[in-house]
Formats: structure tokens, C-alpha cells, sequence
């Protein structure tokens, strides 16, 4: 039987809800900004730790569907800070063989910010060291509407038998096609939800929860998450071999 440190260095894909920049920033009496400026280093932090401990697949959860609902500043200093994180770290990233992919709505992006994401992963199509997917301007329920809508348009035109759908077939009109389910989702801030990140492919999916805001995040929090899910039995609906 394998022990916990082996089902450990099983995990091949977690998704992270990155939260808490807001509380970090309003303790220390600073804009929400300041603090979604200092989860870059956050965000960082976690592409080299996923590295570090042999994680194939890193998912980070940036801006969601129902974000736009805030201020308006905060969301422009929000896509600022995307394309100063590309524009920054894109040569680092592709050095090193991470491959990135943008998942999300792109309608209602800026074309500046459109240009950096295709140009961010035109330049690392070819890495495979480690894939890197950044959910921005996404929404879990967004995504399977706008898959289920590509499907049907393939079902009306011939391309696809309705009686080949099955969830594999369903899989690959989603953003994250291609890539496995995430072992692993991780949210910090304490919160106890998923927040529409993800829910057709985190069906069994562990859950993390770590009191650490988004912007205090590390490789120690990272690590412990992954100790957390070795000490699990991961059943898929049926029941412990034991």
C-alpha cells in the first residue's frame, strides 16, 4: 500500500482560488489594489513551488465572470496588473518550458490586454516542463454554457454524432481541453466555497481550505496543502479498499 508522502507526489494538477488581496490590503489601511498588487509576488511564489514539488499542472483562479461587478477601478487595476505580469515574466516563464493558456470569456477583454494573451501563449506553446493556466474573466457555469454551445453548433453541422457525447467528448470543448482534472483545488482566506471555479472538472477534486490570505501565500502553505491531500482516500464514488 503507498504511503502519504507517495499519493503526495501523485498530484499532477491543482487549482488554486487565489483570495484575500482586499482584507490583506484594508488591515494594513491600503487601497484593495495594494493588495492585488502584492498577490503577484503570491502568484510567483506558487509557480515555483508547483515546480519545486514536481506539479505538472498549476490553475490559478484570477478574475471571475462576476468580478466585473466591482468598482471600476479596482477591475482596471486588476487587467493592468495581468498584462504587467505577462509582460514581466513571459521570457522567464517560457525559459524555464512553462507553457501558459488563458482560460475565460475573451469577449469584453481590452485589445491590448487580447494582444498579450496571445502573444503569451504563441510564445509557449511549445513548453511542456509545466502548464500554467490562468482563469481570467471566467466563470465555471460560463464555461460549460459557452462548451455546450460550440458542441451543438458541431452536432448541427455534421461534425459530431450526438450519440458520440459522452463526458470525454463533452471535455474537450471546455477552456481546460487537453488537461487533466485538477487533483487538487486549494482556496485561501478561509473561505469554505468553490465560487463557480472549475465545476465540471473539479467533480472529485479534494478541497483545501487554508486560513492564509492570497498575498501571505508560500511555498510552507503550498506544501501543506499537498500534505493534506496525501492523507486522503480518493474514492470516485466507490468505497475505501481498505
Amino acid at each position: 500500500m503507498e504511503n502519504s508522502e507517495e499519493r503526495g507526489r501523485d498530484v499532477r494538477h491543482v487549482a488554486i482560488i487565489m483570495d484575500g488581496n482586499g482584507r490583506w490590503a484594508h488591515q494594513r489601511n491600503r487601497p484593495r489594489a495594494f493588495g492585488h498588487n502584492k498577490g503577484v509576488d503570491a502568484v510567483r511564489e506558487a509557480v515555483r513551488a508547483a515546480g519545486n514539488m514536481g506539479v505538472k499542472y498549476l490553475t490559478l483562479f484570477g478574475f471571475s465572470t462576476e468580478n466585473w461587478r466591482r468598482p471600476s477601478d479596482e477591475v482596471d487595476a486588476l487587467f493592468e496588473l495581468m498584462k504587467r505580469f505577462v509582460d514581466a515574466d513571459l521570457e522567464k516563464l517560457h525559459k524555464e518550458g512553462v507553457n501558459i493558456r488563458i482560460a475565460g470569456r475573451r469577449e469584453g477583454l481590452s485589445p491590448d490586454l487580447l494582444a498579450i494573451i496571445d502573444r503569451a501563449e504563441a510564445r509557449t506553446a511549445e513548453n511542456n516542463n509545466c502548464f500554467l493556466t490562468i482563469a481570467f474573466n471566467y466563470g465555471g457555469r460560463d464555461e460549460v454554457i459557452r462548451a455546450a454551445r460550440r458542441l451543438a453548433q458541431d452536432i448541427a453541422s455534421g461534425t459530431i454524432n450526438p450519440d458520440d457525447v459522452d463526458e470525454a467528448a463533452f471535455a474537450d470543448y471546455l477552456d481546460t481541453a487537453g488537461m487533466p482534472d485538477p487533483d487538487l483545488v486549494i482556496r485561501t482566506s478561509g473561505e469554505h466555497r468553490t465560487s463557480n471555479f472549475l465545476i465540471w472538472q473539479a467533480a472529485y477534486s479534494e478541497l483545501v481550505f487554508l486560513d492564509v490570505l492570497w498575498p501571505d501565500f508560500s511555498a510552507e502553505h503550498f506544501k501543506a496543502a499537498l500534505d493534506q491531500y496525501a492523507s486522503r482516500q480518493r474514492r470516485f464514488g466507490g468505497v475505501d479498499a481498505a
